[in-house]
């Protein structure tokens, strides 16, 4: 077991460290010497420096067992250096990384996007080792959603008989707007029709009828993976931790939009300023969320558990502050609307990976 969680550690970081390498290519490369040969044994053009000028290859080609894990070691860790530089700052200075970075400073870290794959896949492997501090039941949930929706649908049926009532009391003439309390009869059918659906473990797909055919596709999509989660919820979160990573890179596109809407006419910052801003916070609280993971997992840390939650919106209003250069007051009241950004794009991507995964 041991040995499982160890290959399945190394695997997860060596796949960091390529995807990260994969976005930065030039960095994490060994070499400060000539190769015997005079010419690159990657492309053959003649060796001047410690470097290939035509393609960029090192002219100094290790070929040991030790230097081979050197090299992995150092991709995973070292990034020349730069991951050292980067990680203190996204820790405590976030707006200053973030502003250095777009302004073109970049050569001393790490690259948002490389440092977000990397991030990724740490943060997973963290997540497969230590498992996750929530535990469901599938029995329960079952239970408490049976309980919930039944009564949910008992308070829209008395709903409907009191309105029922209030009709045929002004029809008879004893007051009321018959033409009003008609639409909102209907209305509350409508409500105990959806429950009532939703109670067999289907979607309304009628919510669709007025948006053609590709609306009821789309709604006969969510209805399958929502018949799917509700049947069997243990393998449903089990799915989705194990494919959440393949697609969390969807989480900086959905992000982006939320951030232009808090400068919507501003002419200083750009989309890329915001994603930027947006990569290396998705960075930083995935590292969060590995940290806070592990100590649930370890337990007794209840307080370190709780400050490490009140330090996320901190964390944003320090990242937005010196990123955008705002003042004091002005990035409180985005702290606030980032925090419910967050929480509509983590809603939207659970939506959009529990399709994907029940397809």
């Amino acid at each position: 077991m041991t040995g499982d969680i160890g290959g399945e550690v190394l695997g997860d970081l060596a796949q960091s460290a390529l995807a990260a390498r994969a976005a930065e290519p030039a960095h994490g490369e060994g070499g400060d010497g000539r190769s015997r040969e005079p010419a690159c044994l990657n492309c053959a053009a003649p060796l001047i420096g410690s470097h290939c000028h035509n393609c960029g290859q090192t002219a100094h080609v290790h070929k040991t067992l030790g230097a081979f894990w050197h090299d992995l070691l150092h991709g995973v860790f070292h990034f020349e250096g730069k991951i050292w530089r980067t990680l203190p700052l996204l820790a405590w200075r976030p707006g200053r990384l973030t502003r250095e970075y777009i302004d073109g400073r970049r050569a001393s870290y790490v690259s948002p996007i490389a440092l977000f794959l990397f991030v990724v896949f740490l943060t997973f492997a963290v997540f497969n080792v230590l498992g996750s501090p929530v535990r469901f039941s599938n029995q329960g949930q079952n239970k408490g959603f049976a309980e919930g929706i039944a009564a949910a649908r008992s308070e829209a049926q008395l709903e409907v008989e009191r309105l029922e009532g209030r009709l045929a009391d002004a029809r008879a003439g004893r007051g009321g707007d018959v033409a009003q309390l008609e639409r909102d009869v209907a209305t509350a059918r409508q409500a105990v029709a959806a429950i009532g659906a939703a109670q067999d473990g289907k979607l309304p797909t009628a919510i669709a009828a007025g948006q053609g055919q590709q609306g009821q596709d789309v709604a006969e999509a969510i209805s399958r993976a929502w018949q799917q989660a509700r049947g069997n919820p243990e393998l449903t979160i089990y799915k989705l931790q194990n494919s959440a990573y393949k697609y969390s890179w969807l989480l900086i596109p959905l992000s982006v939009p939320f951030m232009w809407l808090l400068f919507p006419f501003s002419r200083r910052f750009a989309l890329y300023d915001h994603t930027v801003f947006v990569t290396y916070s998705l960075s930083f609280m995935l590292l969060l969320a590995a940290a806070i993971s592990a100590l649930m997992v370890w337990g007794n840390a209840g307080l370190l558990v709780g400050a490490l939650f009140c330090y996320a919106p901190f964390h944003m209003y320090r990242q937005l502050r010196d990123a955008y250069g705002l003042s004091r007051f002005g990035a409180w009241w985005r702290t606030w609307f980032i925090s419910l950004f967050a929480l509509i794009v983590l809603g939207l991507f659970a939506t959009v990976l529990t399709v994907m995964v029940a397809a």
